[in-house]
């Protein structure tokens, strides 16, 4: 067991670490960061192999970078962007340990945290910046009958590709982009069919000529506060070039209202109908993986107590990557730079007054 003081720990080494990493070394700050994983890329490796960005290229990068490449407006595949993490992380003059997965924050006494890690180590800090995302605590609903059902039962976290579904049955449970997104690519393999609570929304990609993301730029909806996006944003939207919408019109997709319950073999539709099912897959979005924030007793049912991404129950933490942290792009590639940029200017004004310095 070793402790070794730092300023600031940075816990996640995708997108949102390396945002506040790189904000942390301008602000004159002294970052570490601490990944799980075999190299700071995050979680992308683990997304589904047909999986592109919504966003074009010109829209999708950190500060001060451009993912590059070719054309600025075409749509980063999955390796494309961890490759372009890959390149961004080198950019940072900061301390990044990969392999290192953190297992506990607590108090220090008279100031400041221990962050322990699953190495052994006991890293003391001023700040924290929990950047851990949410891709490794996937959210399933419980369903009556899950326990009982024989097929294959998955979340959309698991998929990689079609190959394993050829000639199955399947259902895909959701009715955002990378539902439909899945959906869509299963389809020309095997049955599917979308089941969601509410209907499908389509958003037009291109209007007058020009990617959605362009308009959101130009008009600040991009910026749009976390207040005012939560009274207009009522469920889940799926950026459409035309193509899942004539899928569904073609029969080649079909969307039911969402099952009520599984039965050995399938599941059981609104109706009373009962349908075997081989497959179920859920794209039903994922949770804030922050489990070892628990000895802070900061999570309300798993999630944070912030504004605007600055604790409300613990000076000198902070989070980034959270969705709707601040605007609608928080926990993008595009937007995550401003948040970063926001929570290590307040961290860095708290650690320069001293105020988490431990007494002897």
């Amino acid at each position: 067991m070793s402790i070794s003081p730092a300023p600031l720990i940075v816990i996640g080494g995708g997108q949102s670490g390396l945002a506040a990493a790189n904000a942390a070394v301008a602000a004159g700050l002294r970052p570490t960061v601490l990944h799980a994983g075999a190299e700071p890329v995050g979680s992308w490796p683990g997304y589904y192999d047909s999986l592109t960005l919504f966003s074009p290229a010109r829209y999708s990068a950190l500060p001060g970078t451009t993912v590059g490449g070719g054309d600025p407006d075409r749509y980063p595949t999955r390796d494309e962007v961890v490759d372009y993490l890959r390149r961004y992380a080198t950019t940072i003059d900061a301390e990044i340990r990969t392999g290192v997965r953190v297992t506990a924050v607590r108090p220090r006494p008279g100031g400041g945290y221990l962050v322990h890690t699953d190495t052994g180590d006991e890293l003391a800090a001023a700040g924290i910046v929990a950047a851990s995302g949410s891709f490794g605590n996937p959210y399933v609903p419980l369903l009556a009958g899950r326990s009982n059902y024989a097929g294959e039962l998955t979340h959309v976290a698991h998929y990689r590709r079609p190959e394993p579904y050829v000639g199955k049955r399947i259902v895909v449970v959701g009715a955002g982009n990378s539902a439909v997104q899945v959906a869509h690519e299963l389809a020309h393999h095997g049955t599917v069919t979308l089941a969601a609570r509410a209907p499908i929304q389509f958003v037009p990609q291109r209007i007058r000529g020009r990617d959605l993301h362009y308009w959101l730029q130009v008009t600040g909806g991009d910026r749009m506060p976390r207040w005012l996006l939560t009274r207009l944003v009522r469920h889940a939207s799926v950026l459409d070039t035309g193509v899942y919408r004539d899928a569904l019109a073609r029969g080649l997709l079909t969307r039911r209202e969402m099952f009520t319950a599984f039965t050995p073999d399938g599941v059981i539709w609104p109706d009373g109908a009962s349908e075997p099912v081989d497959a179920v897959i859920f794209a039903t979005g994922y949770r804030p993986d922050l489990g070892y924030l628990a000895p802070l007793e900061t999570l309300r049912q798993g999630m944070p107590a912030h504004a605007g991404g600055l604790s409300t129950t613990h000076p000198g933490l902070a989070y980034l990557g959270l969705e709707f942290q601040r605007t609608f792009s928080s926990n993008t590639l595009r937007g995550v730079g401003r948040d970063a940029a926001h929570v290590i200017a307040a961290l860095a004004r708290f650690v320069s007054a001293g105020h988490w310095r431990w007494r002897r």
